[in-house]
């Protein structure tokens, strides 16, 4: 049944506004609604991330040393051998189908979870500061939050939320954000569910003719934000979690900084206003229906997107999905790049000498402790949670801590996901534009960040 043959009656009957407001309500309340715990104040779904670690800690290593080892076994499996009951199923198959570069990467993550969990090979992969620090610290945090971010997600993206948000954001995005106003709900699907929904819609969208190739890199750059479980796990690693309320909206004032400045600079600036077959776009093809108010339109648009959502056998069976996809592919994805970068670190100077260049501009800024937080400045490229962790052990400073914590956040190009699957999509973009885009992002957001931190801290 298609949008134009749903009954204005069926749409609006009383069954069809509780699927709306239900799910979308408990979806704020997880996920939106600071609660207070002692003297603090965190969301609810940490509360429940936190009961999960509790609850696994005694053999959590052993789940995550399963998991990466049979996501390679079987990625390698299927590259080699192609299984029937692999290659028949789309889930299994995007699950372990993988490129070459991908599955180098996932091989990566299972010999330093082996070496770390059985303290064999070099110590530098196992050591305190590198492998044990990611297995230990880390991966238990990450596998707590993908479940349930897996798990509850569909109550924020299934049921008409982001419709109407999206909606509602029409009159603005085209004007500031040189971009369509159905872009609003790749931000919002991002900003409140998971930056890779983002690319992945944007590159959707892109290819069947909704963006053209300036609109969709700019939209793959700006607005795949990183969600708030992210930000979550990002400022419970830098022993934060007190000031996740301003530390959220900081993150937010600096991406909309960010999004208003970095699309009008090269080289988003000069990507061709033409779609995907070369065709221009002439006009705007986005207008309020005639007649129509915008909240009312938007109430339309959400309520006919709860009205076809798939109830709660097929949302169950989603977020399932999405748990099993986020662990799974993930993980080993997280334990790679994140430890060798870790080794990097702790080993080379190598982002020391990256990181130079931004000490003076960190001292204008009066961050203390600035030689050591230039350090964590460009290893975000690598992977969104590296700086927050080399802030966590090197770092006394509770403004610098939370500067770098914003900072990885805003920074929003990472390749251990984003920028990886930018790549992998059609968006047009290269890799050395992804790494300009990302100093870009450094620099716009830097003082924003700098000046909310002294103002908050």
């Amino acid at each position: 049944m298609n949008s134009q043959q749903i009954d204005n009656q069926i749409l609006y009957h009383w069954r069809t506004i509780l699927t709306f407001i239900v799910p979308s309500l408990i979806g704020v309340f997880l996920f939106m609604t600071p609660v207070q715990t002692g003297e603090a104040f965190t969301i609810p779904i940490a509360i429940l991330a936190k009961e999960i670690q509790s609850i696994t800690s005694a053999y959590i290593t052993h789940i995550v040393l399963a998991v990466i080892s049979t996501t390679v076994l079987l990625s390698l499996i299927t590259k080699a051998f192609k299984p029937k009951f692999i290659m028949k199923r789309d889930f299994l198959r995007h699950l372990f189908d993988v490129s070459l570069i991908w599955l180098v990467t996932r091989t990566t993550g299972m010999i330093f979870v082996l070496v770390t969990f059985f303290k064999v090979g070099p110590e530098a992969i196992y050591s305190a500061n590198t492998g044990t620090l990611v297995l230990h610290d880390l991966m238990p945090v990450l596998f707590s939050v993908f479940i349930l971010a897996g798990l509850l997600l569909p109550l924020l993206l299934n049921f008409g939320l982001l419709e109407l948000a999206g909606t509602l954001l029409t009159k603005v995005m085209r004007p500031l954000f040189k971009v369509p106003g159905r872009s609003s709900v790749n931000c919002v699907a991002s900003w409140l569910g998971d930056g890779s929904v983002g690319v992945l819609m944007t590159s959707k969208q892109y290819e069947e003719k909704f963006y053209t190739q300036k609109e969709a890199a700019i939209i793959g750059t700006t607005f795949s934000a990183v969600s708030i479980t992210f930000s979550l796990v990002v400022i419970g690693q830098v022993k934060l979690e007190h000031l996740f309320a301003p530390f959220y909206l900081t993150v937010c004032l600096a991406g909309v900084v960010a999004a208003l400045v970095v699309p009008r600079l090269p080289p988003l600036r000069n990507k061709k206003d033409v779609y995907i077959d070369g065709t221009v776009r002439e006009g705007e093809v986005e207008a309020l229906p005639e007649g129509k108010a915008l909240f009312k339109h938007g109430l339309h648009v959400a309520l006919r997107k709860a009205y076809k959502s798939k109830g709660v056998k097929g949302t169950l069976s989603e977020g399932l999905k999405n748990a099993i996809d986020m662990v799974f592919a993930v993980l080993p994805v997280v334990m790679a790049i994140g430890t060798s970068a870790l080794i990097i670190a702790e080993y080379t100077p190598f982002f020391q000498w990256l990181g130079m260049p931004f000490i003076p501009l960190l001292e204008l800024l009066q961050i203390p402790e600035a030689q050591q937080a230039s350090q964590t400045i460009v290893v975000g490229f690598a992977d969104m949670f590296i700086p927050s962790i080399l802030a966590a052990n090197t770092i006394e400073s509770d403004i610098t801590r939370f500067v770098i914590a914003a900072m990885s956040v805003t920074q929003l190009i990472y390749m251990s996901e984003i920028g990886a699957l930018i790549l992998g999509s059609k968006i047009p973009v290269s890799l050395w534009e992804l790494f300009l885009i990302f100093l870009l992002r450094t620099l716009v957001t830097l003082p924003v960040i700098a000046l909310m931190a002294h103002w908050l801290i």
